[in-house]
């Protein structure tokens, strides 16, 4: 697998996410700035976190239009996988690769701690090599997390399997007391009706070296870099 991560002016996990594909994974990347308007020979693209723009107007909404995004959403609707963490999975909602939209969360303050994740859906190229169920921890990073989407949108995603992880407690439980952001149904992560994109608000490649002492997002890296 070879892997593009897109920088935009304001990402600052872009070098994380290189680090982890390469030492942790070994496969390719390259790096591809936001002005660039054609994609390098890759397999797969990752859209990091950060502040795109500063968060000027709204997050993810000037990143959306920029150059390489027009690539990005032709490579995402002819099947390519991407994968949008935090500020990414905001960019992925405003450019409707992606339904719903993230808010401001409840608190109107922004959160940075570790969370319970629960893989509600493992059957994706993303999350093959965690079972269903499985609760793991990440951390957080952000002041619109709060995942919101209509009834309607509800009922889609759950009807077509597109919930892929959920705010819980470390038994795979989920409550108020377990969302740090007031998202819809706890909801952390989703993926496409084709399962081809997924966007989450935790932060996968902050736990994916033993160095750091947790290890729980390294399985969704591997399982994205397992896939032809």
């Amino acid at each position: 697998m070879r892997f593009g991560v897109i920088v935009f002016p304001g990402s600052n996990c872009d070098s994380d996410c290189r680090y982890v594909l390469e030492k942790m994974t070994g496969a390719p990347v390259f790096m591809i700035a936001h002005k660039e308007e054609k994609l390098p020979p890759v397999d797969a693209l990752i859209l990091p976190g950060g502040f795109s723009y500063g968060d000027y107007l709204r997050t993810g909404a000037i990143a959306c239009t920029a150059p390489v995004m027009k690539a990005v959403i032709a490579f995402a609707k002819n099947g390519g996988r991407v994968l949008g963490i935090c500020n990414g999975f905001q960019i992925l909602t405003e450019a409707r690769l992606l339904p719903g939209i993230l808010l401001r969360n409840k608190s109107l303050k922004f959160i940075c701690r570790s969370v319970h994740i629960t893989c509600e859906n493992n059957n994706t190229s993303f999350t093959s090599l965690y079972q269903k169920g499985e609760a793991v921890s990440m951390p957080i990073a952000h002041g619109e997390g709060n995942y919101y989407i209509d009834e309607a949108g509800l009922a889609s995603l759950k009807e077509n399997n597109q919930i892929v992880f959920r705010y819980s407690n470390v038994s795979g439980s989920f409550s108020d007391e377990t969302n740090p952001n007031g998202s819809v149904e706890s909801i952390a992560g989703i993926c496409n009706k084709e399962g081809n994109i997924l966007g989450m608000m935790p932060h996968p490649e902050r736990v994916s070296d033993p160095i750091l002492g947790a290890v729980d997002g390294l399985k969704l890296f591997l399982s994205l870099n397992k896939e032809k």
